[in-house]
């Protein structure tokens, strides 16, 4: 009976501690990612480009065209850095591949939804997440060099 309560204890704290984590504020998130390790960048900068893909969507279904923008324009930023920081330490580049090909998928799915002249700038982001892509796959399965 004591080994349940105390499986049942760590089980309840682990909960907690991921709840607590999925629901950081943004701009700690960011300050988090800044001051991480740089095997340890990549998750949370993609974190934060996938928070802001989700943003914008809110804001286009709410009408708020210019703060989405503003969201999308971050997508951009955070999926550079989330780029940059899985190359520079050699980690973590399937995953960031693959959340940036879900975020882009997404992403064109908003824009199925878009009147025409708001179109553009996430047309622009898919294209710019597909070339992200690009890059992280040419350094996954690109050819090594001989030493």
């Amino acid at each position: 009976m004591r080994n349940w309560v105390m499986v049942l204890t760590i089980l309840l704290a682990t909960s907690f501690t991921a709840f607590a984590r999925k629901e950081e504020t943004l701009e700690h998130l960011i300050a988090r990612a800044e001051s991480a390790r740089v095997e340890d960048r990549p998750g949370l900068y993609v974190e934060i480009a996938q928070r802001q893909v989700d943003s914008a969507d809110q804001l286009y279904i709410a009408g708020k065209v210019d703060a989405a923008r503003t969201a999308i324009n971050d997508v951009v930023t955070y999926s550079d850095k989330a780029r940059d920081a899985a190359i520079r330490s050699g980690k973590k580049l399937k995953p960031t591949e693959i959340a940036m090909r879900k975020m882009a998928a997404k992403l064109r799915d908003i824009k199925r939804t878009l009147i025409f002249e708001d179109q553009a700038p996430v047309q622009a982001t898919v294209d710019h997440l597909e070339q992200l892509r690009t890059e992280l796959l040419a350094r996954m399965f690109g050819k090594k060099e001989d030493k």
